[in-house]
């Protein structure tokens, strides 16, 4: 259930992403969730069943981490506040933790709908199979 992506098609042409790699930093700094603490992947709902299956496989320190991140973020919603510069996310730390596991579960969705759907036909057991030459 992820978002379609542009990123492959930026990334191939070096003009392109020339370009709008400081428009993604600009735009990633005034979205304001580094400045509550928070992560990227943290802002991905959790409504989906592939999302929750993901957070269950999480490590339990990223996992732990990941509430940590966003019950400090809620007090700073709360209280009309962001945190101190040294506590807020640098761009470094931004990483992906969460979008390569629900990317790894939509893989072996997909794989396991198509083995579900493989129709299975069975030979007679003298008849060769078709393509089969006679020697």
């Amino acid at each position: 259930m992820s978002a379609p992506s542009l990123t492959n098609f930026i990334i191939k042409r070096p003009w392109l992403n020339k370009w709008m790699k400081p428009l993604a930093k600009w735009y990633a700094n005034a979205a304001g969730y580094r400045k509550l603490g928070l992560r990227a992947d943290d802002l991905i709902p959790e409504e989906s069943d592939t999302v929750l299956l993901a957070l269950k496989r999480l490590p339990p320190k990223e996992a732990y981490d990941r509430v940590f991140r966003l019950r400090r973020a809620f007090q700073c919603s709360l209280a009309h506040q962001l945190l101190p510069k040294d506590q807020q996310t640098k761009p470094e730390d931004d990483v992906l933790y969460l979008t390569p596991i629900i990317k790894e579960i939509e893989a072996e969705s997909r794989e396991r709908g198509d083995l579900e759907s493989m129709v299975i036909t069975k030979r007679e057991a003298n008849k060769p199979a078709e393509g089969a030459s006679h020697h």
